[in-house]
């Protein structure tokens, strides 16, 4: 079973899990608008590698296994989609991207994202740099750097 479905299943069944105890078929089949017998399939993969627990007719539960990657994947894509945001990417957009991305990117490059977005979060104020690319971002349009900006660059710069 390929990486992408297992961490997309799990994540789903730890969202769903939140609401109810047992999750059940139809619960992920409506979710994802797929056939219920596609998911009986998914579950029984699922169970076979330990993710979850499955009974028939009964719904499944996250084991720690399935929960702890759920856990993981649910924090890899909050993440990226945090920084799409912070690049100024609209919110459905970042949403749709993270799911594609959270599967994808190499560890050391998702903990760098992971490190910048808690960098740009721990300021007070936004930075002045992240305001520029915003902006850009959004009118297309790159103005000059001020010259009091470059001035204090530099000085950054120097160390």
């Amino acid at each position: 079973m390929k990486k992408k479905t297992i961490e997309d299943y799990v994540e789903n069944l730890y969202d769903l899990q939140k609401e109810k105890k047992l999750v059940h078929t139809n619960d992920v089949a409506n979710l994802l608008n797929i056939n219920p017998a596609s998911v009986t399939e998914i579950f029984q993969k699922l169970s076979n590698e330990g993710y979850v627990n499955y009974q028939k007719y009964g719904g499944v539960t996250l084991t720690k296994k399935g929960k702890k990657l759920a856990i993981s994947t649910r924090n890899r894509h909050e993440k990226l989609k945090e920084f799409l945001i912070l690049l100024g990417i609209d919110n459905k957009i970042a949403e749709k991207d993270a799911c594609e991305m959270e599967h994808i990117l190499h560890k050391k490059t998702m903990d760098t994202v992971i490190k910048f977005v808690e960098v740009v979060n721990q300021c007070d104020v936004t930075p002045f740099w992240l305001d520029r690319l915003k902006s850009y971002v959004k009118t297309g349009n790159l103005k000059e750097c001020p010259p009091e900006l470059v001035k204090i660059c530099s000085k950054y710069n120097k160390n």
